[in-house]
């Protein structure tokens, strides 16, 4: 009975992946690799490349005030590594391939709950709480 036990509480902690370290230098440095040609150098929406875009970029420091108060962590994820995908350009975003891809990184959501997504996914999202406008 106390190996079973133990041997669930072991399986528990493998499949268990935790909350990562976020790092806002890295997240800025992504940001401005990735994505201020679109949402421009402080997140507004007015990139350079927004007179070709489809959709208009998103204000991305209005993104906590047009959630009720709360920096919306799931839905960010889900936009930026593809899984909730916005044609604005032709093909989903984003079109950096692998870069976004790998989900082995634990990051909390804003209702409790952990979404796995890649390191520099959980960087970007903390560089984009840093942008929100009171």
């Amino acid at each position: 009975m106390r190996a079973t036990f133990s041997m669930v509480i072991l399986a528990s902690l493998i499949l268990t992946s935790p909350t990562q370290a976020q790092d806002i230098r890295a997240g800025t440095q992504t940001f401005e690799r990735y994505c201020a040609a679109c949402h421009g150098i402080d997140g507004t929406g007015f990139g350079p490349m927004r007179a070709v875009l489809t959709l208009l970029p998103t204000d991305l420091t209005a993104l906590k005030s047009t959630n009720n108060g709360h920096f919306p962590v799931e839905r960010v994820v889900r936009r930026i590594d593809g899984r909730d995908p916005l044609v604005s350009h032709g093909s989903p975003m984003p079109i950096y391939g692998s870069f976004f891809e790998d989900r082995d990184v634990g990051l909390q959501t804003e209702r409790g709950q952990t979404i796995l997504t890649s390191q520099p996914v959980v960087d970007l999202v903390a560089y984009l709480e840093t942008l929100q406008k009171p």
